[in-house]
């Protein structure tokens, strides 16, 4: 923070974080209100409502229960509400508050706390990081790490259990690929997973549904893709509850001091429900989560007996229910039309069977839930658009139901139209363009690209776009994700003019996606996405205009604070 600007915002801040936090489609015009009392006016430099009805503001007025009374120029808001508290933030900028539209909060918990295998550019890499955080962790306890991806070391080529067995012999070790659809285990933990009741042997020619274990002749190699993922995570250890809270309480910490005030959570479970409930009702929640239940299992289940759930505090709720069609573009797993170019014979997995995805979204059209579909590939997204075009011709389904395809990164060009037509979400993560762009091409060859993490063109359709990270796959800051979407490049300015720079999106259609599309694709636009009275009071206090600086600058924006029903739940120092 800039203080020789924003002197008498510390001090303002503390007596607000002293404050007990409280517990249809978009209309171009603001909701009516009739708030005559303020209780905090905030003013700046810049305040970017995303109001049509006034874009700019340099104040904004909020009530005691934070809901925003009023918004225009800090001269008229001071005189009208002399009483209020004075929040004066100088020069900054003023955006709504920013919302992740696909991130998993309990996984980027324990990455935190597990070891980092993020970036990691060689096995040796990998277990020199694996050896420095052993010496910290319980001599008996299971080596648990996330974040490896071969496609940034020499060859490109999965690991094995034996990259990991000189280092640890006896000790179990099990790693997550950075995008969750692979997993790497040394022998000490195939071993403890084949000693379970039932288990069978890993080597052999058999294949688990949904998943693929990686052998060479017939000998398993280590590494576990999908579905083959579960024979053994099973034998993992489970966390207890009070690891599981300090994994949640960090997330959220992470979270807000990146700006965000809102995350659509995809894939809940029952127990992880459970825990945000707990945070909730203490008001421990720095931000929204909107929860997607887990697939067709007991979250979905609750919703479908007990209705949806709505936390009173407003920063709980589950809604909708995450299904998953396919695996992952980097692990091979993406469910493709054809097959890979790099790797002849292979055209990705089905991780759920089509027969049984179609009867769990015909089961949360029925229970009146909005679903949302992981599709990766372009058959994957195929399955998606046909099994919704069948449910939503049927009984039963709501006119604005704004169901959701999770990611659609590879999409046959003729299908894109289809998104259209069905009146779907598409949500996507402009940072997986960036972090795939050296690889891609290689997997997919340059025809599919066509088709490939289009977002210019499902906009040019119509289709609400709506923006997230999938964090912890990415990084936890919407900055990264503004920056790739305008720029279609790295933090190094990289490659020159940008990778497939026809897709780029401009600053302002980037800033609606991870906020006025991500709050309309969770049915939320009446509460938050945009700065006008009868809306929640989210917002980020920068130290630049988002909206006038250079596209490659978007990730060196500074969050100075950001803001949660008026009050502050992170500043920075």
């Amino acid at each position: 923070m800039h203080r020789s600007v924003t002197r008498a915002l510390p001090l303002l801040l503390a007596t607000f974080l002293a404050t007990t936090v409280p517990a249809t489609e978009q209309s171009p015009a603001p909701p009516a209100y009739g708030g005559t009392t303020a209780e905090a006016v905030l003013t700046a430099r810049r305040i970017h409502t995303l109001d049509a009805s006034q874009p700019q503001a340099t104040a904004i007025a909020w009530d005691r229960d934070g809901r925003i009374v009023a918004t225009g120029t800090a001269a008229e808001l001071r005189h009208r509400f002399p009483q209020a508290r004075h929040v004066d933030a100088g020069d900054a900028t003023v955006i709504p508050g920013l919302i992740d539209a696909h991130a998993h909060v309990m996984e980027l918990g324990y990455a935190l706390l597990r070891a980092d295998l993020s970036g990691a550019t060689s096995t040796q890499e990998v277990v020199q990081r694996l050896q420095a955080y052993a010496a910290t962790a319980p001599e008996d306890a299971w080596i648990i790490g996330w974040g490896w991806d071969q496609n940034l070391w020499p060859g490109a080529r999965f690991p094995t259990a034996a990259d990991l067995d000189a280092a640890f012999p006896d000790r179990p070790v099990w790693l997550s690929r950075i995008d969750g659809h692979a997993a790497w285990a040394n022998s000490a933990a195939m071993r403890a997973a084949e000693a379970l009741d039932g288990a069978r042997r890993f080597d052999g020619d058999w294949q688990p549904d949904g998943g693929r274990i990686e052998r060479e002749g017939n000998r398993a190699t280590g590494v576990f893709v999908d579905g083959a993922m579960a024979l053994v995570q099973r034998a993992v250890p489970p966390p207890d509850e009070a690891w599981r809270a300090r994994a949640l309480e960090q997330a959220l910490q992470a979270a807000v001091a990146n700006g965000l005030t809102g995350v659509h959570d995809m894939g809940v479970s029952r127990a992880d429900l459970a825990l945000m409930r707990r945070f909730a009702d203490e008001g421990r929640l720095p931000l929204r989560i909107s929860a997607y239940a887990d697939g067709d299992r007991e979250a979905l289940a609750d919703l479908c007996e007990h209705g949806r759930y709505q936390h009173p505090g407003g920063r709980l709720q589950m809604k909708g229910v995450k299904l998953f069609v396919d695996g992952a573009l980097g692990s091979r797993g993406a469910a493709l039309l054809e097959d890979y170019s790099d790797a002849p014979g292979n055209r990705g997995l089905l991780v759920t069977d089509p027969a049984a995805y179609g009867a769990a979204v015909i089961r949360a059209r029925d229970c009146g839930l909005q679903v949302a579909s992981h599709a990766i590939g372009d058959r994957g997204n195929r399955i998606v658009l046909d099994t919704y075009q069948q449910a939503l011709a049927g009984q039963g389904a709501r006119p604005d139901h704004r169901w959701r395809v999770e990611h659609a990164q590879v999409v046959a060009p003729d299908d894109i139209p289809r998104f259209a037509s069905l009146r779907l979400v598409a949500s996507m993560q402009p940072t997986h363009a960036t972090s795939d762009m050296g690889w891609a091409a290689e997997r997919l060859g340059e025809e599919r690209l066509a088709g490939a993490y289009a977002w210019r063109r499902f906009l040019d359709l119509g289709v609400p776009l709506a923006l997230g990270s999938d964090f912890p796959v990415e990084q936890v800051d919407p900055r990264l994700g503004l920056q790739a979407a305008v720029t279609r490049q790295d933090r190094d300015g990289q490659p020159p003019g940008g990778w497939l720079p026809g897709q780029r999106l401009t600053a302002l259609e980037a800033l609606r996606g991870f906020t006025v599309e991500a709050a309309r694709a969770g049915h939320d636009e009446s509460r938050v996405g945009r700065l006008v009275p009868g809306l929640r009071a989210d917002f980020v206090v920068l130290d630049r205009d988002p909206l006038a600086i250079p596209g490659g600058e978007l990730s060196r924006l500074q969050v100075r604070s950001t803001w949660g029903d008026g009050q502050p739940v992170h500043t920075a120092d």
